[in-house]
């Protein structure tokens, strides 16, 4: 029974590495196609193209980014008990939701997206790219039904292959369509007198590349699928369980479960919307001129966006592929395995997002250097810097939710977003009026936001199941770990900066970096050599290290 237990735990890790490890290469190929096409669209581009990214979040959050937590949990927790036939019968509930809801949402954002561009975020060029994205909401809502299948079944191999084949054709897609529209927008431009078109068509052109990205994981999703349904309509036969549950009250049991989670997920991630709309708005009652604030807005989703997600994808990976083991240990009743699971995916999260805290806050302007050649890369580099540490803020509560979710308890999350979204605009809008901080204002409400759902989610989890995060090895090892990783990196950059300039200083830099952080946390004792075991490749990591000499001790 240990035995068996172990392995579930190494799996846990392991599914979990695998699906935060495509998280990474996935926010990596974006970074890296998202360089030429900030030079192809340009600042005031990458305006119109996040005016149009908002406002697509924000209907998928309503019909898609539900789907694959509810249906990964319904489905673990059918399954867990053997009731495979039920299981299969949710993912058909959730299949026929999806096309309903992602249907006539990707309808109504087709229709009205002249009004929204104009009448709600004051920037009009916005509807060209807000148009091309809207079939791709049906389109994902189908994608997610699969992906909280593959998940609740305990794989996450479909998701991760899914997610990084979407990514590339994401990038080839959208580098080449802005490349192709821009030439049709400079033309529109000509004979109707507003260089603002040829920014605008270029928009659109880069948002082919999602709707492309997207359509291409739904054929591989689906593939995979039908390649597994043989297996799994075998378990199906062999389901003994009486337990049968209609459509009909499945159908209630999906609703009910992914109205909370629309509404936990809408909260927590509307403010991007509302961040652009308030921002848009502000800015132009203050005088600035539409193109102005548009480039702003652009270094904003462009530059900075585009890093802090890289460490937020390890946490969303992380939060996803805790949710089906937690539910099944949730059942057990078994209280320390609760506090187990919930232990060991906080500190692995904390050990990746405090490092990329630190690497932002002394590398801000050579990374924005190395990656993106604006014009005004040291106003993106600043709000890296200010931005920073809500990386680890985001990364802890996007957890905080999920564990809190997966406990069964969807209200709470919902509350205490909704308190910090107020607080949020509060602070965005007395930053914005008051203080004048124009971007920057945008950059330290998230900090405000995410601080607050962090305390309250903290709150919520010691009321609920009594836990409360161990400090030690979860944040002190690596706060200090980061800062010997600091020192380090900062005396590296500069170093090779004199003789071999700073581009190739800050490659060296970033790897010195990732050495010097791992050497020290396993030198300080963050991680421990059963930790590491359970990890993939983890035997190897400890060979490594005990050549090193990072490890002391005989081996266990």
């Amino acid at each position: 029974m240990a035995k068996q237990q172990s392995r579930k735990e190494k799996n846990f890790l392991v599914q979990g590495s695998i699906l935060a490890i495509a998280g990474v290469i996935t926010k990596l190929i974006g970074a890296v196609y998202r360089i030429p096409l900030t030079n192809i669209v340009g600042s005031e581009g990458m305006g119109y193209y996040n005016v149009a990214f908002s406002i697509y979040t924000v209907a998928l959050m309503l019909t898609s980014y539900s789907l694959p937590l509810a249906v990964s949990k319904l489905v673990s927790a059918r399954i867990a008990v053997g009731e495979y036939r039920n299981a299969y019968k949710v993912f058909k509930c959730a299949m026929a939701f999806a096309l309903i809801a992602g249907g006539l949402v990707s309808l109504i954002i087709f229709v009205s997206a002249d009004f929204i561009a104009t009448n709600i975020m004051s920037m009009e060029m916005s509807v060209y790219a807000l148009r091309v994205l809207a079939p791709c909401i049906l389109i994902v809502a189908l994608l997610g039904v699969l992906r909280g299948f593959f998940q609740g079944n305990g794989s996450m191999v479909p998701t991760a292959v899914s997610q990084v084949l979407e990514q590339i054709v994401n990038a080839v897609m959208s580098v080449v369509g802005a490349y192709l529209l821009l030439s049709a927008g400079k033309n529109i431009a000509e004979t109707r007198g507003n260089q603002s078109f040829g920014p605008a068509y270029a928009a659109a052109g880069g948002t082919v590349g999602t709707i492309s990205g997207a359509f291409f994981a739904l054929l591989v999703s689906a593939v995979i699928y039908f390649a597994y349904q043989k297996i799994f309509k075998r378990k199906i036969r062999r389901d003994r369980s009486r337990h049968r549950e209609s459509y009909k009250k499945l159908s209630r049991v999906l609703l009910l479960t992914i109205a909370p989670v629309i509404l936990s997920a809408t909260v927590y991630n509307i403010s991007d919307f509302l961040d652009t709309a308030i921002f848009n708005n502000i800015m132009a009652a203050q005088g600035y001129k539409n193109e102005e604030y548009a480039s702003l807005m652009g270094m904003f989703s462009s530059q900075y966006s585009t890093l802090v997600n890289v460490p937020l994808s390890v946490a969303s990976s992380l939060a996803a592929s805790l949710i089906p083991s937690l539910v099944t240990t949730v059942q057990t009743g078994n209280r320390k395995q609760v506090h187990n699971k919930i232990h060991t995916v906080t500190r692995f999260n904390m050990m990746i997002a405090i490092p990329c805290a630190a690497g932002f806050l002394i590398l801000a302007k050579p990374i924005m250097d190395l990656l993106f050649y604006t014009e005004d890369n040291a106003t993106a580099a600043l709000m890296l810097q200010m931005g920073s540490i809500s990386v680890v803020f985001f990364c802890l509560s996007t957890v905080t939710n999920s564990v809190l979710q997966g406990l069964d308890d969807m209200i709470t999350p919902v509350k205490n977003a909704a308190i910090s979204l107020l607080i949020h605009v509060i602070s965005l809008i007395l930053m914005m009026v008051i203080f004048k901080w124009n971007i920057y204002a945008v950059v330290l409400s998230k900090i405000v936001f995410s601080g607050a759902i962090c305390i309250l989610n903290a709150h919520s989890l010691r009321e609920r199941v009594g836990y409360v995060q161990e400090k030690k090895r979860t944040f002190v090892i690596p706060v200090i770990a980061s800062a010997i990783m600091a020192v380090v990196t900062i005396v590296i950059h500069l170093l090779f900066e004199l003789f071999a300039g700073e581009s190739i200083a800050t490659i060296i830099a970033l790897l010195v970096a990732v050495i010097t952080y791992g050497a020290s946390l396993v030198l300080l004792g963050g991680v421990t050599e059963e930790e590491m075991l359970e990890m993939p490749k983890g035997t190897t990591l400890i060979s490594l290290c005990r050549k090193l000499h990072l490890i002391r001790g005989e081996y266990r």
